[in-house]
């Protein structure tokens, strides 16, 4: 079984964890200043919430045009772009007399750059810690960007208390900095894993994607990172019409914490062996506990459902370790980027939904509803899931051709 102690002595892991977890420090501080300075500027509950978490939404569109530079372009080089362009933005955030409109811009400078390497951190994990490690190297970066998103947004609230919301900016930009720096120093420059081959990156990438999602072998693979986590998601998204106050607090708090417990459990304590056969159950741990939302029990119970059923999350640190061993190393990169870009879009159509049931019933039964259909999903999908299991030799290659 890998060890903590084997990865952090690898010195490229350090500098990619460390990295991680002063992102979340930044993000957290850049979040909460641009979030700060739009409401004081225009009054506006809803763009002071697309200033603060409405990115993702850039990189969405970005990513179906740019995601094939995760696996064109050089790792470090990637990387440091990443770092680059937040350093960037915040920056420029930082000059005073910014309208909120060209702030907005700014936003979305990172988020595009991020959006085209979304996948190269995961290649570049895979690659330097020992075979069999990486579903632990997963969740020690999942558990670190958990607790720094706590921290993050804690210090800085604390911090807008002495500093103005320019100040935070600087602080993200000194942060993104010492990124920059810890990457160029720190990460061995490596070629890039796959060609472009003289094509254009957005053909490149709707090729590959085609590919990806054509495949029987993937397409199952990544109906079971996606939907049933989206459509839990949709559960989730009802915690504060559910509970109102301390309650909906108490909710995140508990799924939170299951999720937490999850990776570090299967991340550490379960040999590969067993923790690929319990994807299965995993997936119905994640959504059958909010089953028992339909009985409408109290708001304990509720409690400890959340808690429980966010352990299966960690379902997807197996199949994440499948998903890298069918397919081939030249689009590994685009092919985890697409994972975290299908992930995004189905937690917000399971949040839609969920919604739109919570018009129909109460909270509580729409939670029940979606995590049936959660169920169901997963159910539906468990033959497919079989063509990728472990003693399955198929990998689906850039070209489309599967090859053992």
């Amino acid at each position: 079984m890998p060890t903590y102690r084997e990865l952090f002595a690898i010195r490229e892991f350090r500098v990619l964890f460390l990295n991680r977890c002063v992102v979340m420090v930044s993000v957290a501080a850049s979040g909460l200043a641009l979030g700060t300075i739009t409401y004081e500027a225009t009054g506006s509950p809803v763009l002071t919430a697309l200033a603060m978490f409405g990115g993702p939404l850039v990189s969405l569109v970005a990513s179906q045009l740019l995601l094939a530079s995760s696996d064109t372009v050089r790792p470090q080089t990637a990387l440091m772009l990443q770092m680059l362009a937040p350093l960037v933005a915040n920056s420029l955030q930082a000059v005073p007399g910014v309208p909120w409109q060209a702030r907005f811009a700014l936003l979305a400078i990172p988020y595009v750059v991020n959006a085209m390497f979304s996948g190269t951190q995961w290649v570049v994990v895979r690659e330097i810690v020992p075979e069999g490690s990486y579903v632990l190297a997963r969740s020690t970066f999942n558990l670190a960007v958990g607790g720094m998103q706590v921290v993050g947004y804690g210090l800085g609230g604390v911090a807008l208390l002495w500093l103005s919301a320019r100040d935070l900016f600087l602080v993200a930009a000194m942060a993104d900095a010492v990124c920059l720096l810890n990457l160029r120093l720190g990460l061995a420059d490596r070629p890039a894993r796959g060609r472009s081959g003289g094509g254009n990156v957005v053909r490149r990438t709707a090729a590959v994607n085609r590919v990806l999602l054509g495949s029987r072998t993937t397409r199952a693979l990544y109906v079971a990172m996606w939907v049933p986590n989206g459509l839990v998601v949709g559960a989730e998204a009802l915690f504060v019409p559910y509970g109102h106050g301390s309650v909906a607090g108490y909710l995140f708090a508990a799924a939170a914490a299951g999720m937490m417990l999850g990776d570090l459990v299967v991340g550490r304590f379960v040999s590969p062996a067993r923790r690929d056969a319990l994807i299965g159950p995993l997936r119905l741990t994640l959504a059958a506990p909010y089953l028992l939302l339909l009985l409408s029990p109290p708001a304990t119970v509720t409690v400890a459902v959340a808690f429980v059923a966010s352990v299966g999350y960690a379902a997807g640190l197996p199949l994440q370790e499948r998903l890298f061993q069918h397919t081939d190393p030249a689009v590994q990169g685009q092919a985890m980027g697409l994972y975290g870009t299908g992930l995004m879009v189905w937690q917000a159509i399971g949040a839609l939904l969920g919604g739109l049931a919570a018009t129909v019933v109460s909270p509580a039964h729409a939670m029940g509803v979606v995590a049936v259909a959660s169920v169901l999903v997963t159910v539906v999908n468990t033959p497919g899931l079989r063509r990728s299991a472990p003693a399955q030799p198929t990998v689906v290659s850039a070209s489309g051709s599967p090859s053992s």
